[in-house]
């Protein structure tokens, strides 16, 4: 070949070029797919998710991950003793006892890990979002994503509810306000914007309406391919959609029997009880925040005597999550809700001056419930005092792909900031272990 006089120096560079480069592809998409299986392997049965937030980092060697008894001043290790679990050989913190034997149906994530311990705020972003900010792009929070992936079983509900402190870390991003939240303060009555004043009776509050969409069909037709425009004139039409009895009665707690309140506790577990009402009316993702700092004056921040009085936020979590479970598994919603409760850093085994303790975000522990799930297992582990991971670490994107994978999301699938294409996770991988 080499002696044919069609055959130049640059058709051999090009041969040889080409036949790399195919070459090339053919291993790294054959690595590829040796290391991150098809997203159709890890798709779960899950169509809602309720995510429990510790807000303040919680301790996971005082609750999920327990380990020697320290002694609250020079000798690190865990705040409380160890009880046994459903899992058989896996322990749990003492007051988390009604949980224990419900352990079988839950997944101990006890190697997460990540490098952001200095923040607060930054954690939290990152823990909702998946990746640092950015300077020229704003991610949306996880709930959003699975508003914009799964969208709305009904008109009647939202996709996306926040019962906590809302901050940026929870909002949309670049997928818009039609994907934001609905924001919750008071329980028993739904959302403030949704509540008609008192001196707005039914035909003033229709008159209003007629108005208001006389003007957007005047604004629509001058600046047709306005994208503003639009999605406030959508998120009005829902909202008012919202307003209306099938949505605001689920706020009615009272219809529930006192028994069943009473078994959840008091404002976390009734937060937790509307999660389960919302979700079974077809909201897909309901965020609870679980921060109540004037139970010991911190929190889940527990550095000094936040400390001390611990376990009382231990066992509201514990009441409320136990309850959860039991309920979600009675109106046989529990194979199809993801319930996940996270954190956005743990705790070191040390203890500060003050008997408390300060962040640690190398390793720590979240759980998932339900979903589909293969439950009643412990995915990784830590040292003898919970350090730092000794086995099977798992990345925040890693988590986020778990969480996505169990809602029958493909967290490599790419959205789109303008023409900039996003993958769901940044590179993250689901855990394989939980997905039959």
């Amino acid at each position: 070949m080499m002696n044919d006089p069609q055959w130049t120096r640059r058709n051999f560079i090009r041969a040889t070029a080409t036949t790399a480069l195919a070459v090339g592809a053919a291993q790294a998409l054959s690595a590829s797919a040796a290391v991150v299986p098809g997203p159709e392997r890890f798709r779960g049965k899950a169509d809602a998710c309720i995510f429990i937030w510790l807000g303040g980092g919680a301790a996971h060697v005082d609750t999920f991950d327990p380990k020697i008894r320290g002694d609250g001043k020079k000798r690190p290790g865990s705040y409380y003793d160890a009880i046994d679990t459903a899992i058989p050989g896996v322990q749990v913190c003492e007051h988390l006892r009604r949980t224990a034997p419900l352990l079988d149906r839950c997944v101990l994530v006890r190697s997460i890990t990540h490098e952001i311990s200095n923040e607060h705020g930054a954690a939290t972003n990152l823990m909702h979002t998946g990746r640092r900010p950015s300077e020229t792009i704003l991610y949306p929070s996880i709930g959003s994503i699975v508003s914009h992936q799964l969208g709305v079983k009904s008109d009647a509900v939202p996709p996306y509810v926040v019962m906590g402190y809302p901050n940026i870390a929870r909002d949309p991003g670049f997928l818009g306000p039609k994907h934001g939240y609905i924001y919750l303060t008071q329980i028993e009555t739904g959302p403030n914007g949704l509540i008609r004043p008192p001196d707005v009776d039914a035909d003033r509050q229709r008159r209003r309406e007629t108005l208001l969409n006389a003007w957007q069909t005047e604004q629509q037709r001058r600046r047709p391919h306005d994208q503003d425009i639009q999605s406030q004139t959508a998120i009005s039409e829902q909202g008012f959609r919202m307003a209306g009895p099938q949505f605001m009665t689920v706020f009615d707690l009272n219809k529930e029997p006192s028994s069943l309140r009473e078994r959840y506790g008091g404002e976390f577990g009734q937060r937790c009880l509307l999660a389960r009402r919302l979700a079974q009316a077809g909201v897909r993702f309901v965020e609870v925040s679980f921060n109540l700092n004037f139970l010991n004056g911190t929190g889940w921040d527990t550095h000094n005597d936040g400390q001390l009085k611990q376990h009382l936020l231990i066992q509201d979590l514990d009441q409320a999550l136990a309850a959860l479970l039991v309920d979600l598994e009675k109106n046989k919603l529990l194979e199809t809700t993801l319930v996940v409760v996270a954190t956005e850093f743990g705790r070191p085994p040390e203890f500060d001056s003050g008997g408390g303790r300060g962040h640690q975000s190398v390793a720590f522990s979240c759980m998932l419930a339900g979903g589909g799930l293969r439950t009643a297992q412990v995915i990784g582990s830590t040292d003898e005092l919970g350090r730092k991971v000794l086995e099977r670490p798992v990345t925040v994107p890693d988590f986020h792909a778990t969480i996505h994978s169990a809602l029958g999301i493909n967290p490599h699938k790419n959205l789109y900031a303008e023409d900039r294409p996003v993958p769901i996770t940044d590179r993250g991988r689901p855990i394989t272990e939980l997905f039959a």
